[in-house]
């Protein structure tokens, strides 16, 4: 092989190299509009109601940034930080609160989650999923029991999924 080959190939190696390089320093992700997560809060919020619970809805990001927050105006206090600490915990783990909240009891393997900084773990807390990827998630407080907040959660969620589906 000649030189001017030798360099040929190795400027080739470098640019395919350096394109590869590229591509794996620049990611692209689905993510929730401001809309479909406000549409989110409000449907949760809605079937919350609908039930007779006064209640906080927060819609987090797929990052764990609160993107909506919604508090019914007899909602507690305490509501509002602890429904966007069940949707910042759903979407950090990738799971529901009241999986959670089975896994990580005292003894288990998982019980030290129960002391991270944020973590808030009480049912109440769905991770959002659009064609496969994660977007977000929904934490609602205020109902009487983790179980009540999911069902509302989970109501908001079924409530958007045509707009979810792209």
């Amino acid at each position: 092989m000649t030189v001017r080959k030798m360099v040929a190939a190795t400027a080739i190696f470098c640019l395919l190299a350096s394109s590869a390089a590229a591509q794996e320093a620049i990611v692209t992700y689905k993510s929730l509009s401001p809309e479909v997560a406000l549409d989110l809060a409000r449907a949760t919020l809605a079937d919350c109601r609908k039930r007779g619970f006064q209640v906080s809805v927060a819609v987090v990001d797929r990052f764990g940034v609160t993107q909506v927050l919604l508090r019914d105006r007899f909602a507690g206090a305490h509501t509002v930080s602890t429904a966007s600490g069940k949707a910042w915990t759903a979407v950090s783990f990738r799971t529901s609160t009241t999986e959670l909240v089975a896994n990580s009891q005292p003894g288990m393997m998982q019980s030290g989650i129960r002391d991270l900084p944020g973590a808030v773990i009480i049912g109440g807390g769905l991770t959002v999923e659009a064609a496969g990827s994660l977007v977000g998630a929904v934490g609602v407080s205020g109902a009487p029991g983790g179980d009540a907040d999911e069902a509302c959660a989970k109501a908001g969620i079924d409530a958007i999924r045509d707009k979810l589906d792209f």
